[in-house]
C-alpha cells in the first residue's frame, strides 16, 4: 500500500473517525478525482475545457449534508425496491424503508453510496476501491464483496467496472450516479439527448415501476432521435426519472446514449453492458450551498445516465434478472466518453 499512500490526499473525516481519501487519475485528456466515501466520482475535467463536467463539492462536509448521490456508487441494490420487500427462494425479506417510509432506495440509509470504501490499487490512470457488505445489513441476505475500477484508457473514456460476489443468493445491482453538466448554463435544458431504446418503464406515485413495459412511441420518452431536453418539458411533463429499457438482459458492451451541448461543443457518449439506464434530469434538485466552480445547483442543473438492472426487478418476473448467487460474479461495465468538438 505504500505506493497508494504516496499518491492520495485526505479529503475529510467521518463521524466514526474514518479517514476519507481522494485519489486523482489522469489519461486520455481526462483528469478524474475519486473519494473513498461512496466510491464517489468527485470531479471530472476535460483537457481544453475548464469547468467540471459533474456536479459535486470541494469539501467533504457538503457531501454528508447536501449531496443527492452526486457521483456515488449506490448498492447493494441501486434504485428502488417497491415496498422494501421481496421473496427469494421461498423466503420473504424486508428491507429498510428509507424513502418516505414506503420505498427502499439505493441500498438503504447507509447503502454503498454513503459508506467509506477501501482504496485497494492506484496507478496513473486507474483506481480500484472495494467494500464488504455484511449479511443482514439493511435487511439483505448474505455477505457481498464488491469493487469498482475507474480507469482512463484513452480518447476521453472514463471506464467504470463494478464487480460483486456473494455467499448466499441476494439481489445485487450497482451503478454510477454522477450528475453531468456539459456547459456553463444554469440548467441542462439546452442539452440534446439521444437514447437507443424502444421501451420505458412507467412508474407509480412512489416512482416505482408499475410492471408495465411501454413503447416509447408518441411519448416524451422517445429519444431515438437527438432531442433538446427543454422541448420535452412542459405543464404535463415535469422531467425524467425513469428507466429506459435497453435490452431484456445484460449483453456485450454497446453504445446506448448520447448527450451534446451546442453551447460548449462537449459531447458525452455512453456504452454499457447493462439492460437499463435511469435517465434523471434533476428537476427536483435544490442545493443550498455552491458546488464546483461556485455553481448553484437548482432544478435541471445536471442529468444522470445511471446504467443498471431495471428497478424493482427482484419483484418482477418479466424484468431482467437481479439475483446474484454464490459462485457467480456480477460484472457491470460502463464507459462514459467525453469529447470536445
Amino acid at each position: 500500500m505504500a505506493a497508494v499512500e504516496d499518491r492520495v490526499e485526505i479529503f475529510g473525516t467521518l463521524e466514526n473517525g474514518e479517514t476519507v481519501r481522494r485519489a486523482t487519475i489522469r489519461g486520455g485528456g481526462l483528469t478524474v478525482s475519486v473519494i473513498t466515501y461512496g466510491a464517489v466520482i468527485q470531479d471530472v475535467r476535460l483537457e481544453g475545457y475548464g469547468p467540471s463536467l459533474v456536479l459535486g463539492f470541494d469539501n467533504f462536509a457538503d457531501y454528508r449534508q447536501h449531496s443527492r448521490h452526486f457521483g456515488a456508487s449506490p448498492g447493494r441494490v441501486a434504485n428502488r425496491i417497491g415496498g422494501g420487500t421481496f421473496t427469494l427462494d421461498g423466503a420473504v425479506y424486508h428491507l429498510e424503508l428509507n424513502e418516505n417510509g414506503v420505498t427502499h432506495l439505493h441500498g438503504g440509509k447507509e447503502g454503498f453510496g454513503k459508506r467509506n470504501w477501501t482504496l485497494t490499487t492506484l496507478s496513473e490512470n486507474s483506481v480500484t476501491l472495494s467494500i464488504h457488505d455484511p449479511d443482514g445489513h439493511a435487511g439483505y441476505p448474505g455477505n457481498v464483496d464488491a469493487s469498482v475500477t475507474y480507469s482512463l484508457p484513452g480518447d476521453g473514456v472514463l471506464s467504470c467496472i463494478y464487480r460483486s460476489r456473494t455467499d448466499r443468493p441476494t439481489p445485487a445491482n450497482l451503478c454510477q450516479h454522477s450528475y453531468f453538466t456539459l456547459d456553463e448554463a444554469e440548467t441542462v435544458l439546452g442539452t440534446r439527448f439521444a437514447i437507443a431504446a424502444d421501451h420505458y418503464l412507467p412508474v407509480d406515485e412512489r416512482s416505482v415501476p408499475t410492471g408495465e413495459i411501454r413503447p416509447v412511441d408518441g411519448t416524451p420518452f422517445d429519444l431515438r432521435r437527438e432531442t433538446v431536453l427543454g422541448d420535452r418539458i412542459g405543464a404535463d411533463f415535469a422531467g425524467f426519472d425513469h428507466n429506459i429499457c435497453l435490452s431484456p438482459e445484460r449483453v456485450a458492451r454497446r453504445h446506448v446514449a448520447r448527450a451534446v451541448s451546442p453551447a460548449s461543443g462537449i459531447s458525452l457518449d455512453v456504452a454499457t453492458t447493462e439492460p437499463g439506464v435511469q435517465f434523471y434530469t434533476a428537476h427536483k434538485l435544490s442545493v443550498p450551498v455552491p458546488g464546483h466552480d461556485g455553481r448553484t445547483y437548482g432544478p435541471f442543473a445536471g442529468f444522470c445516465l445511471e446504467t443498471q438492472i431495471w428497478p424493482d426487478s427482484i419483484n418482477r418476473e418479466n424484468f431482467p434478472n437481479a439475483v446474484l448467487r454464490p459462485g457467480e460474479e456480477l460484472v457491470q461495465e460502463t464507459d462514459y466518453i467525453f469529447r470536445k468538438a
